[in-house]
């Protein structure tokens, strides 16, 4: 009885039994909209409303503080990446500064809660803040489940699909974004009926 072939994308590279290749799923173009995205993020909708309710006028500082730290945070990831090119992040760049296994495992082990509650927040915007502005005819924790299990498959399913849900998702928020800001700055109607005087 034979096996089948493994699938080409399975089987060695070369001639030499070299290790599997991987087909390659994100060019320039995806993964500069996908760090947009990912830069964005649900928050900047989630809590733009209530950083306006505590803070007023000066709403922009908290996102402008957000925006210089990530750019030094940026700046440094530019720099561990030249010099450590492995697919690691965070883990990688503590293993090789201290040399502590423990340490590493604690920045892992952070990182992968950053993403579980950045989930979980998502989820909460969608099924409480927004989905609840059109129903509340199911339950936003039913809603928030069954959003994390929608992203969950999208991820399953593949790199490549899962960076164009994201890039789908970018240019929503980047155009809510832009509609948001030109409306802001053109006056209502009512204010141009009744101007000031």
């Amino acid at each position: 009885m034979s096996t089948p072939d493994p699938p080409a994308s399975a089987r060695p590279a070369g001639k030499d039994g070299g290790a599997p290749q991987l087909k390659r799923a994100l060019g320039p173009k995806l993964l500069v909209l996908f760090v947009i995205g990912d830069i964005l993020g649900t928050g900047i909708y989630a809590t733009t409303g209530d950083v306006a309710g505590k803070i007023g006028g000066a709403l922009w500082l908290p996102f402008a503080i957000g925006f210089v730290v990530a750019l030094l945070t940026a700046a440094s990831y530019v720099e561990l990446v030249g010099k450590y090119p492995k697919a690691a992040g965070a883990a990688l760049y503590t293993q090789k500064a201290f040399k502590a296994p423990f340490l590493t495992f604690v920045v892992a082990f952070m990182v992968m809660c950053s993403g579980l509650s950045s989930a979980s927040a998502a989820a909460r915007a969608f099924s409480g803040d927004y989905l609840g502005e059109f129903t509340d005819a199911v339950p936003p924790t039913l809603i928030a489940i069954l959003f994390v299990l929608a992203l969950a498959a999208i991820n399953l399913r593949g790199v490549a699909e899962s960076v164009r849900a994201n890039v789908v998702l970018t240019l929503v928020e980047v155009s809510g974004l832009a509609g948001s800001s030109r409306s802001a700055r053109t006056p209502s109607s009512a204010a141009r009926a009744n101007p000031p005087g």
